[in-house]
This record gives C-alpha cells, structure tokens and sequence, in this order.
C-alpha cells in the first residue's frame, strides 16, 4: 500500500492492490447493479448505483473503480498473492460518483480531473520494482486491455502569429515561441503562418488555439507584456431628433398622476376570452398555472387584474400604465405571432386625491381621453388625430372610441363593459386605454415662426346642430376650410334644452384671427366668420342660434 501511494505522488497516477487469494474468476470492469452492495476499505458499506463503474470477479464487486477499494479484496499482513492494478478511466465515468457516496480520495481527485492515458505501464512497472526491491517475490505476468478507439486522441491545435500577436498585443520572437512550446513537450511544426503543435498526453486542458496563447503568455512572463492603454475610435451615434425616448412618453403619464406597472405577459385564458372573445391568443404548451396559461392579446387583462388587487386593499384612486409587447396570432409573421410594442392604462376611483379643498368626483370618460390627448400631443399631430366612437367586446358600447392618427387606427379608449366588472373583481367604472407604442414616438419637429406684432381678435359664434353631429368632425371643417387669419379655435359650450329644439344641441366656439402683417379690420373679421357660418350650414345643416 505504500508503495501504490509512493507512486502516487512521484507519478501523478493513482494504483490499487489487490489481494489476489479474494479474487474469483477474472477480472471484469462493469457498471454496479441496482442495489449492489460494496464494503469499503473504511469499513463502511455502501449501496451501489447502476452509474457506477466498478471492478469486480466472476461474482462479486471488488471496489468503486478509481475511487475506493473494497475491504474483502484489499491486502492486509496475511497477503502473500497481490494484484496490482493500473487503470485509466475517462474523466467522465469517474466525475461527481464519488460525491454520491460522500466521499472524496487521492484516486477520485486525479481520475475526476484526467491522468495520462499512457502512464499506466510505466507506474506498473515502477510499482513492480519497489515491491520486488523492498519486500522481494517474484514478478507475475503482465496482462493488459487497451480499447484504442475511446483513448483520448491528442490534439494537434493550431497556433497563428497573427492571433498571437494580437491577443496579447506585444511581439513574440518565432524562436522564442518554438522554444516555448518545446520546452512544454509540445511537438511543434512551424510553418509561415505560425505553428501545429501536438500536446503530450498529459495535457488535458489543450484544446483550442488560446489555450496555447494562455501558455506562452504565462511562459514567457506576464510582467514582461507591457502596459499599453486601448486605442479606441468613438463615433457618435446616429439619433433622430423625430423619434421620442420611452422615457419621454412614459414622463407625460408619470406627471399626471400615473404609476408604471409590469405584468406578466401571459394571462388567464378566462379573462382574455371573456374580453376578446374574438382572439385566438397563444397557448402555452408548459404554463406555470392554469391562470397564466396563453398569451396577452393585449395589456389590459393584466392592468386589470392589478386594479382588482389594489382596489381589494382600500386603494379608491387608480393609475396605472404599462408599456409592453402584445402577441397577436398572424400566420404572415414569424412564428405565426406578431409582436407589438404597445402602451396601456387603466383609471378608476376619485378623479382627484382626497383633499378639503377638493371634490369626490369619479373619474370620467374624458379624463381618460384627457391623458390619451396628452400622450398623443407629443407627437405635434393633434390636429391630424381623430376619435370616433366604435363598438369594442370589452367597452362599454356608449363609451368607446377608436384612435386616429392620419387615419390610421392606433388604439382604443373607453370604460370596460359593466357585464365584467363582477368576474374581474373591480368596483365602480373603470377606464382603459391602448395605443400602439410607435405612434406616440414619433413627431413632427417644430417649425420656427414670426410672431404677429399686431393684435388678435376674438369673435364666439353659437349653432345649433343635430345630436348626432360629432363636434370634433365640425372642428376640423373650421379648421380646413377657414381662413389663414383663424389661429386660435376652442368648443367652450355645449347646451341642450329649454329654447333648442328636441334632437339638437348648441355649440358655442370661439374664434380667434389675427394677421401676421396688418390689423384685421371689422369687415375682414366678419367676413371669416360669416365664411364659417355659412360653411357650417352646408355641410351639416348648422342654423346660427340667435
């Protein structure tokens, strides 16, 4: 035993005696059977799992192949036969068994991290001489298995100049560097582009071209590579002055009042069914719950069910937005899911914060569209967006309206359907609204222009018009077919009842005109306003209220 460990330190490779009196039959190398079981040198015993290589006779185990021996077939003062073994065993047959057993030896450390595979007849040998020189006998034959085909190969890894050179970024004399490799028993061949060296056999960790720049490096002498600062080119980077930042967009709804919320991108399959009862959203095949089970068709589904929970604990005033991804089937898109940048909100509760001064007005329709407007003027297109009242599955069919931005459909806003409020679990009238995220970050750049030195003039005109007539499509009327003079225009009044005929509304609108080169005088004013009135009876049969 001595002797094997003496050999163990002197050549790195670990050996096993065995008392060969114990052994029956021959010698077979072979993974342990379920429930096996192996008495140790320790005198523990052990049960042994079916990944275990094991050395064993025609019947039983004899020991944990490059970990342990067994008890029953190690020598003790009595042997007067032994069996020296003289293994190698892949790394991987051997790494982490031991653990399993909770045990750690010299033999399992060398085999976990690799010996030399062509080590083993000269350990037999040198072994076999120390036991003949210091307790005499006489030399057995030596018998030998080898399987060529699962030794490990030794690599031939080619080493390149020009990588040398610049992974370490110093010159390295070629003679130098053939020098280094030989000395590290590398049988190197030179060539105009740099070197093929063949690691010996026991060089396990030489595999790719730096682990060769690892060694030269470390060979040559890390303090004689010099101290060099990087060089590097800065460029600056392209940036549109169109496009706005998220944080930007996000700052308009932090400002009034709004809390950013995350949450998950998958949703429970009622709740998005029961509020798209349309979609055909993506089911997970491995959900984490059956409540997160398919993919959001949109953010509202989470931001409602977050002011749910907040409403549950006394939170009587909501703002919450969310900024994320939507996955909408589309057999075009890869994957057959599109994926859209989306912003979204939910408002509930007191329109202000409690306060002696304030009231406990509930939050309306256009407080909502107030925070889309202001979302929406980022973008210096207001007068290009447009609202129109559509019917949406999850909205209330009084209080819904499709986003315009030139014409293109951009989102919704409005309240969600009482019918859900009972199976979302939120209380009261609750808001909601969702833009594609690309609309509102993108603007158009202001446009410097003189201010008039000369006064403006207000002019209020009061119309009546059927109930039906939106008031936004008569704005833009005014808007696109007045005047150059027309710079201001605003709806302060809006009256129905004693004195209006039953179907119709009055509008008040204020004018505002003003010249940039002269002052208007009353006949121009009259005459815009006159061209506005007129236009408005025209196109939707608007009477001057008198």
């Amino acid at each position: 035993v001595d002797v094997t460990n003496f050999v163990l330190l002197e050549l790195g490779h670990p050996m096993h005696a065995f008392n060969l009196a114990s052994i029956e039959g021959g010698i077979n190398v072979r993974m342990a059977h379920a429930g096996e079981s192996l008495t140790l040198l320790d005198e523990t015993t052990v049960e042994l799992k079916d990944n275990t290589l094991v050395i064993a006779d025609d019947n039983k185990a004899l020991a944990m192949a490059g970990i342990f021996g067994g008890l029953h077939s190690g020598t003790d003062e009595t042997t007067t036969d032994i069996l020296l073994e003289s293994a190698f065993f892949a790394p991987d047959a051997i790494m982490g068994k031991a653990r399993q057993y909770g045990l750690h030896t010299d033999a399992s450390h060398r085999y976990e991290r690799g010996v030399d595979p062509q080590l083993q007849a000269t350990a037999m040998e040198r072994a076999t001489r120390l036991i003949l020189d210091i307790c005499g006998g006489e030399a057995g034959p030596v018998v030998e298995a080898v399987n060529e085909a699962t030794l490990p190969a030794q690599p031939e890894v080619t080493l390149r100049k020009a990588r040398l050179k610049r992974v370490l970024g110093i010159d390295i004399a070629d003679a130098t560097v053939a020098e280094i490799l030989a000395r590290l028993g590398m049988q190197a061949a030179e060539s105009a582009e740099g070197w093929v060296a063949k690691a010996p056999s026991y060089r396990f960790d030489i595999a790719i071209e730096e682990d060769l720049i690892e060694e030269v490096a470390r060979v040559h002498g890390y303090n004689s590579i010099p101290n060099m600062a990087p060089v590097a080119a800065l460029s600056m980077i392209p940036a549109s002055e169109a496009t706005l930042s998220l944080n930007t967009v996000k700052s308009v709804l932090l400002n009034r009042g709004y809390n950013e919320a995350i949450t998950y991108s998958f949703v429970d399959p009622k709740i998005q069914n029961l509020l798209f009862p349309d979609s055909n959203g993506l089911v997970l095949p491995h959900p984490i719950s059956a409540d997160m089970s398919i993919m959001r068709v949109s953010l509202w589904p989470g931001l409602l069910q977050a002011a749910s929970y907040n409403q549950k604990r006394q939170q009587n005033r909501i703002r919450l937005f969310e900024t994320g991804l939507r996955f909408v089937p589309d057999a075009a898109a890869p994957n057959g899911i599109n994926q859209q940048p989306m912003l979204a909100g939910v408002l509930a509760g007191r329109r202000l914060a409690e306060h002696w001064d304030g009231t406990d007005s509930a939050v309306d329709f256009f407080d909502a569209k107030a925070d889309v407007e202001a979302l929406l003027g980022l973008t210096g297109k207001s007068k290009q967006v447009s609202f129109k009242a559509e019917a949406h599955s999850a909205l209330h069919p009084g209080m819904s309206a499709a986003v315009y931005l030139d014409d293109k459909h951009i989102g919704w806003l409005g309240a969600i359907h009482p019918q859900f409020t009972k199976k979302l679990g939120t209380n009261g009238r609750v808001f909601v609204f969702e833009l594609q995220l690309s609309a509102v970050t993108q603007r158009d750049l202001p446009q410097a222009k003189a201010i008039s030195k000369f006064p403006a003039n207000r002019r209020d005109i009061a119309i009546t018009v059927a109930e039906n007539v939106a008031v936004g499509d008569i704005i833009k009327f005014i808007e696109k077919n007045s005047a150059n003079q027309l710079v201001g225009l605003n709806l302060f009044d809006v009256y129905t009842g004693q004195g209006i005929a039953e179907g119709y509304k009055s509008l008040a609108l204020s004018l505002i005109l003003q010249d940039p080169d002269k002052t208007l005088e009353d006949a121009e004013i009259q005459a815009v306003v006159d061209s506005v009135v007129k236009g408005l009876e025209s196109e939707f049969g608007a009477a001057l209220r008198e």
